[in-house]
């Protein structure tokens, strides 16, 4: 009767939440894994990383009757054994490091695994987000497209070097050297042709720059080194160009795959926004509008400053099903896009953003600061911040907006309706005016508009 007393007296918060928990510390060599008392003889074991010791460990944790496990983000050392224990059945956490902070001064791999254990057994951990496992195949190949293009966009700027030391000022004449004209140009350079006449008669019809100029522009010193350089670094290009295209294949076939949201109606290719533009230089080379549009229910390229690109990287990172979060302020919170609260003696020390290096706010963020010269509410609303707050700001609570506009979007199905800058100025002169009546009214002073 005691005992019983005793356990209803203990706190909730201090319950044993998880009584087949484990705890596992990453490393790059070993992994150290703690089980809870009289599991077995020896609470923590180390095994090695190699696939046959991943598999001794998850052998290890069947036999102690271990249901969930929690591990820290190491790197990217965690992947591995994250994939064979679900795999084995386990209900695997991935945890931030900052929720397992143990005390200073003792820090070990035994101690830490102990720790994680612990505090998973209390149930004091949250579980990072992952998206399923259809997503992050898609998310892989998406992030090797980018990785590929910014390794493309490496070489562009040897070939732009290589032609600036022979004084060859095609940048100057061309808009971009890697388009039709100048990649036909840089080509017969390559090939041996070094007559300004010639080169210039591979000048587009839409070209701006007149033959005369594009002439002058070739006429250069065309020594052997720089010449060996602008061919490396053009075969490598098309090297890392070809290589895109086998990505844009993987992800085309990936998506193709993927289940058709049913809120998705039948549209045709011209359906989409059609007075927006839909793709880049960068897009792949299938009708990729229409397939984010088949799998999110709704048109995400109506917002201002997302474009196929754009979509793909937010979608491949968050996934589609926004049911994991809350609402709209956790989702942007989870983002890294809200202020931060840190308060001490009622005093706002910092409201700065918290340090996150996710990709999905960095590409919102991207698409927020080219809104500047953007005619639509989320324009001037860009445009109002940045002359009071810095354009840092003035993107990320830009940013912000766009984060809970596509929660909205992939979570209710509503479909983004602009409004236009002149609506947006409207409202924020009343919100204005209406805050100096209030203030006016506090002074015991009565403000009259003038017509």
């Amino acid at each position: 009767m005691k005992k019983n007393t005793i356990a209803s007296a203990i706190p909730k918060h201090l319950e044993h939440i998880n009584l087949w928990a484990a705890g596992i510390d990453i490393g790059s060599t070993s992994h150290f894994v703690a089980v809870p008392e009289g599991c077995a003889d020896k609470t923590v074991r180390e095994f090695k990383t190699f696939t046959t010791g991943l598999n001794e460990l998850a052998d290890w944790l069947k036999q102690c009757g271990i249901k969930t496990v929690a591990m820290e983000s190491t790197g990217v050392y965690w992947i591995p054994i994250f994939e064979l224990l679900e795999e084995r059945g386990f209900d695997v956490k991935l945890v931030d490091s900052r929720q397992t902070k143990n005390v200073s001064g003792r820090k070990s791999d035994v101690l830490d695994c102990q720790w994680i254990q612990q505090l998973h057994t209390y149930g004091l951990l949250n579980a990072a987000f992952r998206p399923a496992g259809d997503v992050c195949e898609l998310r892989a190949y998406v992030r090797q497209r980018s990785m590929l293009i910014e390794s493309a966009s490496r070489h562009i700027h040897q070939m732009q070097k290589a032609l600036t030391q022979m004084n060859i000022q095609l940048h100057h004449v061309i808009k971009d050297i890697t388009g039709e004209t100048g990649m036909k140009i840089i080509r017969e350079i390559v090939a041996g042709e070094k007559d300004p006449t010639v080169l210039a008669k591979n000048r587009h019809p839409r070209c701006k720059s007149s033959i005369e100029d594009i002439k002058a522009a070739l006429t250069g010193n065309y020594r052997a080194e720089h010449l060996f350089c602008l061919k490396q670094s053009l075969e490598l290009y098309d090297i890392f160009q070809e290589k895109i295209q086998a990505c844009d294949h993987s992800i085309e076939d990936k998506m193709a795959k993927f289940v058709t949201d049913p809120r998705a109606i039948d549209i045709t290719e011209n359906a989409l926004n059609p007075n927006k533009k839909q793709t880049n230089k960068n897009s792949p080379n299938f009708n990729l509008g229409k397939e984010l549009h088949r799998l999110a229910g709704v048109d995400l390229l109506a917002i201002p400053g997302v474009n196929t690109v754009t979509a793909l990287q937010i979608l491949s990172e968050i996934g589609f099903d926004m049911t994991r979060w809350r609402n709209a302020k956790q989702f942007a919170s989870w983002l890294g896009l809200c202020p931060g609260n840190k308060i001490s003696g009622g005093k706002i020390l910092s409201s700065k953003t918290k340090s996150s290096n996710n990709r999905a706010a960095a590409t919102l963020r991207m698409a927020a600061s080219t809104l500047y010269r953007s005619p639509t509410g989320l324009g001037a609303y860009l445009r109002r911040l940045k002359s009071r707050k810095g354009p840092m700001k003035a993107i990320t609570a830009t940013a912000h907006k766009l984060a809970k506009i596509i929660y909205n979007m992939l979570r209710y199905g509503a479909e983004y309706m602009e409004t236009g800058q002149a609506y947006y100025e409207e409202q924020y002169r009343d919100r204005k005016i209406k805050n100096l009546k209030k203030q006016a009214i506090e002074l015991g002073l009565h403000l009259v508009e003038i017509s």
